[in-house]
């Protein structure tokens, strides 16, 4: 659980222009969703790449509905006994249907491991079991860090978002490259993912 007093009071310190920036956007309100199946919420990340929200959840609930309940996710068992047209038809792409069975299959040999075992891992040691998942790249890890675990201190430098709300509150011309927006970001820890919602927010003020 994220303390944003405490994490105010960080910024106080070292960055009022966040401070600023909180003080215009309001409470911190970062939705966290507990994760309690691995497979599941992973099989949906993949699945929603590049979709809209709308199109991901019928694609999501017609590969779920494969095998039996489109409420409910499929094992990686049952995906891996799923033939590629069985996934195509439901709407996946091939490199998608390619993804979800890589996923599939490294969770069920133990190479993700289960969730009890992630969530003890450092946060670059769970980027790094899940980036080595066929289609599954650095920024959904850390979205997966920052809605589905909860950690306090995520900031996704490669995302369009918080690149458009360093440059707007920060008095830029141009994008931030992701590496400066990481030096400068160090200023902010323990709390950057407390610093990216708000540079989220910024762009719809």
């Amino acid at each position: 659980m994220i303390d944003e007093q405490v994490a105010l009071a960080h910024f106080r310190k070292h960055d009022p222009v966040m401070v600023e920036l909180i003080e215009v956007v309001g409470d911190f309100a970062m939705p966290v969703k507990t994760v309690d199946d691995l497979f599941g919420t992973l099989l949906d990340a993949i699945t929603s790449q590049q979709l809209s929200g709308k199109a991901a959840a019928t694609i999501f609930a017609r590969v779920c509905a494969l095998h039996g309940d489109p409420a409910e996710a499929p094992t990686p068992e049952q995906i891996l006994r799923s033939s590629d047209e069985e996934l195509r038809g439901a709407g996946l792409s091939r490199a998608k249907v390619a993804a979800v069975k890589d996923l599939a299959a490294k969770v069920q040999s133990g190479s993700v491991p289960a969730l009890a075992e992630l969530r003890n891992l450092e946060d670059d040691d769970i980027v790094n079991v899940l980036v080595d998942v066929r289609g599954i790249g650095r920024w959904t890890a850390e979205m997966f860090l920052l809605f589905q675990l909860g950690r306090p201190d995520v900031l996704p430098a490669n995302d369009l978002g918080v690149q458009k709300g360093f440059m707007m509150r920060y008095g830029l011309d141009t994008m931030p490259k992701p590496a400066e927006l990481l030096a400068f970001g160090e200023r902010w820890r323990p709390y950057r993912s407390v610093a990216t919602w708000y540079l989220w927010q910024a762009t719809r003020l």
